[in-house]
């Protein structure tokens, strides 16, 4: 802190021990991805038996798969820069609470049409929420916690997948698919209440913001009650603010080739991990494993995920390298090919399908949290929105490929052959970024961002 009238909000949070009230922010936004993570994995796991009911070819079943993340990638673009201009609670609830109407109205879809439009609208809200709920958290962790907490807040995606397959399990057999999406519908609509009431704004957000000096403090005395803030109190965060078109700021100062290569990072990363998401369980069932079964062994991927998030946020905390997210994806391009050379083997399945979920989802929060880290508050939310926007661009081509492959002669092996090549590729994205970071910080220490 420079003086006893002018605080360093990063300091300030960096400096002071980590709160109760920190933990409840991480805390919300953990509980509000988690019900999102239910909803997006939900119509993978149903996939075959809304095709059998409504009568739907397997190739249309591309369309409905991916219409939700088609959805989350105008999403990620629109609302994730909004987030930015027009604070991130706001856009966080309404995102939330586009998620509860879209997947009420899925639950009373009765055409490959009504399928699509209803799983848009849902993906929107989903797309809108991650980046703001990720620059949210990002903005009220100390440094040497960022990372971890960053990855809890994205497994809470996993999280989320993994529950909604256990529940997909049980409820399917007693009260039919719909019934799944009217939970979804339900859990998002009491979450956007409780964020309502509960859920502060970005502190840095506010301290941009003229004219918000007291709720500041109110919210620093919550942070650090022990600590003195005067009412004269001058607080400051980066001196950097967003002008014109933000986007076009994430290649300036030294940012260029580390922006390339996230992007092309989360997009072959989310193409394998959506092409993994939605066509698991029909690709076992197609095996001639139960679907139950299926199910279950699918929700494996979104469990090692957790596992893979906790693991990779520790390490990045300590090293904060791109090198450790590399390696990730080396070693998940190897899982995912044996997930096609498996054949019937439950427990050659089990064992690649989590260890697939542990380096492809896990890498995602790690990339998650790198992003975050890579750039100033004022583009914060822009920055990993944009690098989401773009990665849900191989989010929906991931079903499409496994709807162009599967169906042919040897296809399974074949998909999952390709899929591990790209997610190779990701790794080497990831290599070529840690230089790129390297090069981006040496630019920041030399004032272009301060």
């Amino acid at each position: 802190m420079r003086d006893s009238s002018s605080t360093d909000i990063r300091e300030f949070i960096d400096l002071n021990p980590f709160s109760r009230y920190q933990a409840l922010v991480i805390g919300l936004c953990v509980v509000a991805v988690v019900v999102e993570g239910f909803d997006v994995q939900a119509m993978g796991y149903v996939a075959p038996v809304v095709s059998r009911e409504l009568h739907i070819a397997r190739a249309a079943l591309g369309p409905v798969l991916s219409s939700s993340l088609l959805g989350m990638m105008f999403g990620a673009l629109a609302l994730g820069p909004l987030g930015d201009r027009v604070g991130r609670k706001p856009i966080i609830v309404v995102s939330v609470l586009l998620v509860a109407l879209g997947s009420s109205l899925t639950a009373a879809a009765d055409s490959v049409r009504a399928l699509i439009a209803f799983r848009l609208l849902t993906g929107f809200g989903l797309g809108g929420s991650l980046p703001n709920l990720i620059a949210l958290n990002s903005e009220y962790t100390p440094k040497r916690l960022r990372a971890t907490a960053i990855v809890i807040a994205g497994s809470g995606f996993s999280i989320g997948a993994t529950l909604g397959g256990f529940a997909s399990a049980g409820l399917l057999g007693r009260y039919g698919w719909r019934s799944i999406f009217v939970l979804g519908g339900v859990l998002p609509g009491v979450v956007a209440i409780v964020l309502i009431a509960l859920l502060p704004e970005s502190i840095r957000f506010l301290v941009m913001k003229a004219g918000q000096a007291e709720r500041v403090a109110r919210i620093l005395s919550k942070i650090a009650p022990r600590a003195t803030i005067s009412p004269a109190t001058m607080f400051f965060a980066e001196k950097g603010t967003a002008r014109g078109f933000t986007v076009r700021q994430l290649f300036a100062n030294g940012r260029a080739r580390l922006t390339v290569a996230l992007w092309a990072m989360f997009f072959l990363n989310l193409l394998d991990l959506y092409f993994l998401n939605n066509w698991l369980p029909t690709v076992i069932h197609d095996a001639g494993i139960a679907l139950e079964k299926a199910i279950i062994i699918t929700a494996l991927f979104q469990a090692g995920g957790t596992v893979g998030a906790l693991w990779l946020g520790w390490r990045i905390d300590r090293a904060l390298s791109y090198r450790i997210l590399a390696w990730a994806y080396v070693a998940a391009s190897a899982c995912v090919f044996l997930i096609g050379a498996a054949g019937t083997s439950v427990v050659l399945l089990a064992c690649s399908v989590f260890a697939s979920g542990v380096c492809v989802v896990g890498g995602q929060t790690g990339a998650n949290a790198l992003a975050a880290e890579c750039y100033p508050t004022a583009l914060r939310s822009t920055g990993v929105g944009w690098s989401l926007g773009i990665g849900r661009i191989g989010s929906i081509i991931g079903p499409l490929m496994g709807g162009a492959l599967l169906p042919a002669q040897g296809g399974a092996m074949r998909a999952f052959t390709v899929a591990a090549a790209l997610i190779l590729i990701a790794g080497i994205a990831a290599f070529l970024a840690s230089g790129a970071h390297v090069e981006a910080s040496k630019s920041v220490a030399a004032g272009a961002d301060s």
